[in-house]
């Protein structure tokens, strides 16, 4: 697949991520963070299923069982960041939320750099900083008054950047990136169910009522969008990735302000902007200037 196609579904699914913080914040007026996590995994783990199967059919050789190690390690990042995220909602706004998830651009290159001894393309640095920037400005300008509930985003931040620099690391030599998916949501779906009906209870009422937010988080928010992200990062690099993968703080920003009537300052706008720049640098950057050949 082409490097320019394979960042442009991850562009797709940072949309779609963004997207999914309203039905995330929605979809707790009915049920605790848990339950909402367990069902939205266990609905994308079925959908995938089929397909997942089919690519196993096709496959030369079958999955080893370090892979499978890995693709759980991945399934634990993504449910530790999603249960830090969707807890957080319950205090934080979706705008600031996406902003502050969207920090794990600037961690994924220097954990690659320091954990892998991976450096990026020389570009990605100032793309880093001015999407850094532009998430920054896209919150108003100001990192004052940070509740618990962001505190708890920031962490997130990080274990979201752990899942993209695992998913860099394992989908390319397993070549199973449908399989990969299926586990993660697997893992997170039975992690999520374990400890919502444990602590939070199961109500069938409830549930009914937030269907819509679980249908759309499960099928689309998920199932689509994180398989976008593996097969999109089979084919360039983790640091890139997490650029493009960043516009969802740029999304939910937007859908707040249609959807929940949450504001954009003016300042927002001009970040919205400066997080384009950063894309079409990352994209454009590393053609324009390939990396010196040592």
């Amino acid at each position: 697949m082409p490097r320019h196609l394979a960042n442009l579904l991850l562009l797709s699914a940072g949309a779609i991520w963004g997207a999914g913080f309203v039905a995330q914040s929605t979809a707790m007026d009915h049920i605790g963070p848990f339950l909402f996590i367990g069902l939205r995994f266990l609905v994308a783990a079925v959908v995938l299923a089929p397909f997942a199967w089919l690519e196993s059919r096709k496959a030369e050789h079958p999955v080893s069982a370090v892979h499978l190690r890995g693709f759980a390690l991945i399934g634990l990042a993504l449910f530790l960041g999603m249960a830090l995220q969707q807890v957080g909602l319950t205090i934080t706004t979706v705008t600031n939320s996406g902003f502050l998830t969207g920090l794990y651009v600037v961690f994924v290159p220097f954990i690659t750099l320091l954990v892998l001894r991976q450096p990026p393309h020389p570009v990605i640095w100032p793309a880093v900083l001015m999407t850094f920037a532009g998430i920054w400005m896209l919150a108003g300008g100001s990192l004052a008054d940070l509740n618990n509930g962001d505190f708890l985003t920031i962490g997130c931040a990080v274990l979201w950047a752990l899942q993209v620099i695992l998913v860099g690391r394992f989908v390319g030599p397993s070549g199973r990136p449908l399989t990969l998916s299926f586990v993660q949501f697997s893992l997170a779906g039975a992690l999520g169910l374990g400890f919502g009906l444990t602590l939070e209870g199961f109500n069938l009422a409830s549930v009914i009522a937030t269907l819509p937010e679980i249908l759309f988080a499960g099928v689309i928010a998920t199932g689509l969008a994180f398989t976008l992200q593996v097969i999109g990062q089979r084919y360039t690099t983790a640091p890139q990735a997490a650029i493009f993968l960043s516009t969802e703080s740029l999304f939910a920003a937007l859908f707040g302000a249609l959807v929940l009537g949450e504001q954009i300052p003016a300042l927002g706008y001009a970040g919205g902007m400066l997080i384009f720049l950063a894309i079409l640098l990352a994209e454009l950057g590393p053609i324009l200037r390939p990396r010196p050949v040592s």
